[in-house]
């Protein structure tokens, strides 16, 4: 008889065949089921249904089926938000529940989704058809929707929908402010205001003595440490509460506490998030410099410190935290007393000499002068020179005044 096969197990053959087309029938038939149970195709239905008793049926059959995509390649998304928000450019839904509700139509005029998505403003899982591992939260959620229930998860003040500016400042990150993003505005004032810049490079500038901050937004969520974090555990929390209390999580930090309230923390951690890499075309931003460039007048007050009489304490980075006003420099951060009264500030506050307290220093300025600001002796013996010299000048200014308004210093003295 003619040999057919060269299995060691012939008659398993057909069995095991049979059992494997079983199975691949049996799978067949469950993809199937749970395909036809995708949550979008009744929201599809009910929203032909929505515009069926608005519109009339021919309206509705205009409805597109099926699922539905966004290609950007310029961002390199692909969102599948409208298989379920089919509403979206529909005018006449603005009352409806979500996900048939009206996009608000000013912001889809600037922002057409056929140009920059879905998920590069709301965030989300582009990707996802069915509702949890599109809005999360689930496990492994890379890009959290920064929406309203966020909001509420973290207990954003006065706007619970004020995360989604995170996204809009990913494009909008050189403006000096940006319309409706009121949260980002803010941080970015307090940002100038604070002079975070002295200690941190932002955009390309800054100091050196606090980490770089151009993106920091892309430090994943495993590099915290969240073992002093009360609470959640996420990184917006961990910022938050950094912000409002820095010794609290880093205790060897020569960071200030600014006391920023609850909203000027969130909001700063909000434009921290903001501070990172993405593909932004300049089509998305026309007429915006993709730099954050120095004003001229910052240029000219800058100059104007660096080659005056207190040049020493810019070169030194002194002035980071204090300004010497006896000699023309200003503080950026001023989160330091001014050491143009340092001889006598000393002597008051901790009762030394400023020759003594700059050969053993205390406090916060033990570990800057340690670690951020390195002296040699020979150096430090100059930077007594130098603060003897702007309380020299001080009171020099003072005397002048003196001359200038006598009555004005008797009163005050008085008082």
């Amino acid at each position: 008889m003619e040999k057919r096969t060269d299995s060691p197990y012939p008659r398993l053959d057909r069995p095991v065949l049979a059992a494997i087309g079983l199975v691949l029938v049996v799978a067949t038939i469950l993809f199937l089921r749970n395909d036809r149970e995708h949550e979008w195709r009744w929201y599809q239905a009910q929203f032909r249904r929505q515009v069926a008793e608005k519109y009339g049926a021919d309206m509705a059959r205009t409805v597109p089926s099926g699922m539905q995509q966004i290609w950007v390649p310029a961002m390199g998304r692909a969102d599948r938000c409208v298989t379920c928000h089919q509403s979206t450019p529909w005018k006449g839904f603005e009352a409806a529940d979500n996900p048939w509700k009206t996009h608000p139509q000013e912001i889809l005029r600037i922002h057409p989704p056929e140009t920059y998505g879905c998920t590069s403003c709301h965030g989300g899982q582009g990707f996802a058809v069915d509702t949890e591992p599109a809005h999360g939260p689930v496990a492994f959620w890379e890009e959290p929707l920064l929406g309203k229930g966020m909001g509420e998860a973290y207990s954003i003040v006065e706007s619970k929908s004020a995360l989604l500016q995170v996204n809009c400042n990913v494009c909008h990150r050189y403006d000096r402010e940006t319309k409706g993003a009121d949260f980002i505005n803010l941080a970015k004032k307090l940002v100038h205001d604070k002079g975070c810049r002295a200690c941190h490079v932002i955009n390309g500038r800054g100091g050196t003595i606090g980490p770089d901050l151009t993106y920091v937004g892309d430090k994943a969520a495993e590099q915290y440490e969240y073992g002093r974090l009360s609470g959640q555990k996420t990184t917006f929390a961990w910022h938050v509460a950094h912000l409002k209390d820095p010794r609290a999580l880093v205790q060897d930090t020569v960071m200030p506490n600014f006391n920023f309230s609850t909203k000027e923390a969130q909001a700063l951690a909000m434009l921290i998030l903001s501070w990172r890499k993405a593909p932004v075309p300049a089509s998305f931003v026309p007429g915006v410099p993709r730099t954050d460039p120095q004003t001229p007048e910052e240029k000219e007050a800058e100059q104007r410190m660096k080659e005056g009489p207190g040049a020493w304490f810019v070169k030194t980075g002194c002035f980071v935290c204090h300004s010497i006003s006896a000699l023309g420099v200003k503080s950026p951060a001023q989160i330091g007393p001014d050491l143009s009264t340092a001889v006598e500030d000393v002597q008051t506050r901790f009762g030394r000499t400023v020759d003594d307290f700059l050969h053993a220093p205390t406090g916060t300025m033990s570990v800057v002068l340690s670690r951020q600001i390195v002296l040699t002796p020979e150096e430090k013996e100059i930077a007594i020179q130098k603060v003897r010299e702007a309380y020299a000048e001080h009171r020099k200014q003072k005397a002048g005044e003196a001359k200038l308004n006598p009555g004005q210093v008797v009163e005050s003295r008085q008082q």
